[in-house]
């Protein structure tokens, strides 16, 4: 959409600096486009689905952050990272029986230490990825599962017989530096979750037909799962 908008994208350290009128693409995008056509989709089984932002009852509260490129810290415009989830709004749709679907994007507060919550009136591109995260801590889930377009996490990469099944929080943490970029971001969100309290977080393939139920419903499970170290040590 930028691009047919004629909005040139900047790129530091291979990351999108998300300008103000960026920001505005952003927000049209993910919530007024991609979040509707989610619903939509959910919609066509049934009234479920109800569409929501990070800015809705300040479900999502973020700070900037940058990127550090050759040792120097870099500025990635209105980019930032959730500090705070307030998840009132979302237990009220479950309560309804329906079906929460957010798009990433959340009130940038003035100082994350000053307990107010204060806002800037400005709005942050925050990962989804770990904002899926914060959240599963925040409703104390049982799970997280991210969906993605590989089978899983490989210790190997691209070697796709090193695909691991199940991994602890600490071998997670020790494997970080070592993987694939693209991969970190949801690597990340879930040693985020389980370091938070949720019991369990997977990665799974999303382009594979009934993915949910085959991680959800069957004993082996597909995809990436990681545990607690206690799970495992017990």
């Amino acid at each position: 959409m930028l691009g047919r908008l004629g909005i040139e994208s900047e790129f530091k350290g291979g990351l999108r600096v998300t300008t103000p009128e960026a920001m505005d693409v952003v927000r049209m995008v993910l919530t007024g486009q991609v979040g509707r056509e989610l619903v939509g989709l959910i919609n066509s089984h049934g009234p479920y689905a109800v569409g929501m932002s990070g800015e809705d009852g300040g479900l999502l509260r973020a700070v900037r952050t940058g990127t550090v490129v050759d040792g120097e810290e870099v500025d990635l415009g209105l980019v930032g990272e959730v500090v705070g989830v307030d998840p009132r709004g979302i237990e009220d749709i479950l309560d309804a029986g329906r079906i929460p679907v957010i798009s990433t994007v959340a009130p940038e507060i003035l100082d994350e230490g000053d307990g107010t919550g204060s806002t800037t009136g400005q709005v942050l591109n925050v990962n989804a990825d770990t904002a899926a995260a914060a959240v599963a801590s925040a409703l104390g889930a049982s799970k997280l599962v991210i969906l993605t377009d590989v089978e899983g996490l490989y210790a190997n990469w691209p070697d796709k017989s090193s695909l691991i099944s199940s991994l602890t929080a600490t071998e997670l943490r020790e494997m970080l530096p070592r993987l694939e970029s693209g991969m970190i971001p949801k690597m990340t969100a879930c040693l985020k979750a389980i370091d938070e309290g949720v019991e369990r977080a997977h990665i799974v393939d999303g382009r594979l037909p009934h993915s949910m139920l085959l991680e959800t419903f069957t004993t082996a499970g597909i995809g990436t799962q990681v545990v607690p170290d206690e799970e495992v040590n017990a």
